[in-house]
């Protein structure tokens, strides 16, 4: 069977909700064939997020990990394409820690690419009327430093784990006393995004797979 773990934040910033962590409990619920779903609820603090992430990871040793969070200004549900290490947040976190400017990893590599399906992710929510786009920059908050330490374990302890970062807008809720022009998404839709990309990359870690049982039947056969 196949593993899935789904990281999502609890609310920061003053807000009483996340949408990352709403539509993370929605997907926990539901039922998918051959595919074995955890949940992960983390705080918006620096350094317990990771930790708990990252030895929830060791644990658990899943297949995929699709890491949720939120991006209250966008309009669409972003797939990420690279975490970069750096801490520079622009509001304290729940622990009150605020870096500027700091390395999340010393002398660690610049940054690293998702090695989810994105592009085909993107695809299939247009095809689903979902408004969504790759996104080239996660910030430099919480979010991006869970996506770079997630990937920099992987890629040290060579981890055979495709994972990577997917930004929610705010829900409608959060945005009533925001002004006229903040965007928001509903609960349904961006569990159903979700869903959706978790579908996507599900089927191309399933071809991967069959064409590695085929090679390496190849080799065994030569």
């Amino acid at each position: 069977m196949t593993k899935l773990l789904i990281t999502a934040f609890e609310p920061f910033g003053g807000e009483l909700v996340n949408p990352s962590l709403e539509v993370a409990r929605d997907i926990g619920s539901m039922h998918f064939a051959d595919l074995q779903v955890e949940v992960v609820e983390l705080p918006v603090a620096r350094f317990q997020a990771t930790e708990i992430a990252i030895n929830r990871m060791r644990i658990a040793e899943p297949d995929v990990v699709l890491m949720l969070g939120e991006a209250g200004r966008r309009s669409r549900v972003t797939p990420e394409r690279v975490a970069i290490n750096m801490d520079d947040f622009h509001i304290p976190d729940n622990a009150g820690h605020q870096p500027q400017g700091e390395p999340i990893i010393e002398d660690g590599p610049v940054g690293y690419f998702s090695t989810l399906p994105i592009y085909s992710i993107v695809t299939q929510l247009k095809k689903a009327h979902i408004p969504a786009a790759i996104s080239n920059s996660a910030g430099l908050y919480l979010c991006n430093r869970l996506f770079y330490m997630v990937m920099h374990c992987i890629a040290m302890e060579k981890r055979p784990i495709r994972a990577g970062f997917m930004h929610l807008p705010y829900l409608h809720e959060q945005t009533i006393n925001k002004g006229l022009d903040v965007p928001s998404m509903s609960r349904e839709t961006m569990t159903e995004a979700v869903r959706i990309a978790i579908q996507v990359s599900l089927q191309v870690f399933s071809n991967e797979f069959v064409r590695q049982q085929g090679i390496q039947s190849l080799i065994g056969n030569a």
